[in-house]
């Protein structure tokens, strides 16, 4: 799958600073101006992870239909997303199961024991028609909490003892240690490769970004989608791995991996995540 975004008539920090939402590159295949570049790009994509043996992540920008390639590195990526593109890569050849092993991050692969949504209370909220938009997903896990519009006051409650999901339209390093000190981190604009999912998958943070239907209002505290318009303080819940966000507070139970292994509650069959673990764990 080749995965990624662009922005038409930008420069590389634009996409970055998550100052405007991206196109998904599947847009740029079907684009009359764009499609042979990305006939290119598949080409090159190829070539590249061939030649280094693990996903890529490049930079490239295109003037006047000529394609330029600017640098790549071996892609960061989420504990779900290295388990899943280890078994891929595997299977196709890409990758020798000792390489894809040296390439596993062991603290980011704490992030397959992050929580997800209670499968009955997530049921119930979608009957309910508390979902109130879906943004990209950016960040592992899923998480519920009040909801803060600043880093100063997400430290303030975090402190407290409260659990906070910060939004913002988009983040900024000076939003740091707000991000840290919430559950969760949810924006209006940007894309996967916005600072703020950046900075999510790298500490293993549950993140939505490019919410677009999302309006915050930072003057007023609010956040309105959908017709709701919810409050600083009012219950949010937010789904990393698909990009859902919830009105109201949603109950989390174990990861998938737990429920599996330890509690017994999930049979291996219905977990995805796990048969893609057990697959790994066997090249030890």
């Amino acid at each position: 799958t080749f995965y990624g975004e662009y922005l038409v008539n930008a420069q590389g920090e634009d996409v970055v600073a998550g100052v405007r939402t991206p196109l998904p590159m599947t847009a740029m295949a079907k684009d009359a101006v764009f499609k042979d570049t990305y006939k290119q790009l598949v080409k090159v994509r190829e070539r590249l992870e061939k030649k280094f043996g693990d996903v890529q992540d490049f930079e490239f920008t295109i003037e006047k239909k000529k394609l330029f390639m600017l640098q790549t590195r071996n892609g960061k990526r989420t504990a779900l997303a290295y388990v899943k593109i280890a078994h891929d890569m595997v299977k196709q050849k890409l990758m020798k199961p000792a390489h894809a092993l040296k390439s596993a991050d062991p603290d980011a692969l704490s992030q397959l024991l992050a929580p997800i949504f209670d499968l009955k209370a997530y049921a119930a909220a979608k009957k309910e028609g508390r979902l109130l938009t879906t943004g990209l997903p950016a960040g592992p896990g899923a998480a519920s909490g009040q909801l803060v519009f600043t880093a100063a006051k997400a430290e303030e409650l975090a402190e407290a003892g409260e659990r906070v999901v910060l939004a913002r339209v988009e983040t900024s390093p000076e939003d740091l240690r707000g991000m840290i000190a919430a559950e969760g981190i949810l924006t209006s604009r940007g894309g996967v490769s916005s600072h703020a999912a950046l900075v999510a998958r790298q500490m293993g943070k549950v993140c939505v970004a490019g919410a677009g239907e999302i309006s915050i209002d930072y003057s007023k505290g609010t956040l309105t989608c959908a017709g709701h318009t919810l409050k600083e303080g009012d219950a949010v819940s937010i789904n990393g791995s698909n990009g859902e966000v919830f009105a109201g507070s949603i109950k989390t139970a174990d990861s998938e991996l737990k429920q599996v292994l330890v509690s017994k509650t999930m049979k291996p069959k219905q977990s995805k995540v796990f048969q893609y673990y057990d697959f790994i764990m066997k090249w030890w």
